[in-house]
């Protein structure tokens, strides 16, 4: 149980991004894009804070425009696909998954299918009965669309969902998507988060606590939340 101030809200579902929310990829993914980037003569640091929580086709695109996308897209989904050092859960997210009912939790990710089911076989969480990746939507993060598509699997509104994310991209595609956002800062600054209009923001899935059922057999979620950030003082 969490200890310590914390927030209580009701919704109908969750909606979780995958890497930097349930699963610890982020080294892998930044070596991944690194070296693309070193080859291809761009700078590391920008690709790799560009890369995060985004479909890899969008990344490719936007730095080669008049390349062969989905070749490049195909060598990157081969490199993630190799380098699995350090491939973990987080804290606290194995508990939670395990505690959800299956059918009030979906894993909406900007992975390819085929990179999104070796990593979670690899960590050793759960496959979800409803799973949203890249394969299944034609605009990514940040747009509104897989979360929308996530929630729509799930039966439910948008507005009724909770989507848990770890990047701006994904917390500006479930705000767009109608959700509400619990931002954790596993991936990116806490200011980053806020500023894509994160409704809460955590440390991490063990942050989360399901208690039990108050009315309409919602689920009730205890959140261990940071406090706001101060606001610099104006002389």
């Amino acid at each position: 149980m969490i200890e310590g101030p914390t927030t209580r809200i009701l919704c109908s579902a969750l909606l979780f991004d995958m890497d930097g929310v349930l699963i610890d990829s982020t080294p892998a993914v930044a070596r991944v894009w690194r070296q693309w980037a070193i080859e291809r003569g761009f700078d590391p640091k920008e690709v790799v804070h560009k890369a995060h929580g985004r479909p890899s086709l969008s990344t490719v695109r936007d730095y080669l425009p008049d390349a062969d996308h989905l070749a490049e897209n195909r060598e990157i989904e081969r490199r993630e696909m190799e380098d699995l050092e350090g491939v973990v859960p987080w804290p606290g997210a194995l508990e939670l998954l395990a505690r959800l009912p299956k059918d009030r939790w979906a894993i909406v990710t900007s992975c390819t299918r085929p990179l999104a089911e070796l990593r979670l076989r690899f960590a050793g969480l759960p496959r979800p009965t409803h799973f949203i990746t890249s394969d299944d939507i034609i605009h990514g993060k940040p747009a509104p669309d897989p979360y929308r598509k996530g929630a729509e699997l799930l039966g439910f509104a948008p507005e009724e969902c909770v989507v848990v994310e770890d990047v701006p991209a994904g917390v500006l595609s479930g705000k767009a998507a109608g959700t509400r956002v619990a931002a954790l800062c596993t991936t990116m600054p806490e200011q980053e988060l806020r500023e894509a209009g994160a409704d809460w923001v955590l440390d991490n899935c063990a942050d989360i606590t399901l208690a039990p059922a108050l009315q309409d057999g919602q689920l009730n979620l205890l959140l261990r939340t940071r406090a706001p950030l101060a606001r610099p003082t104006l002389r």
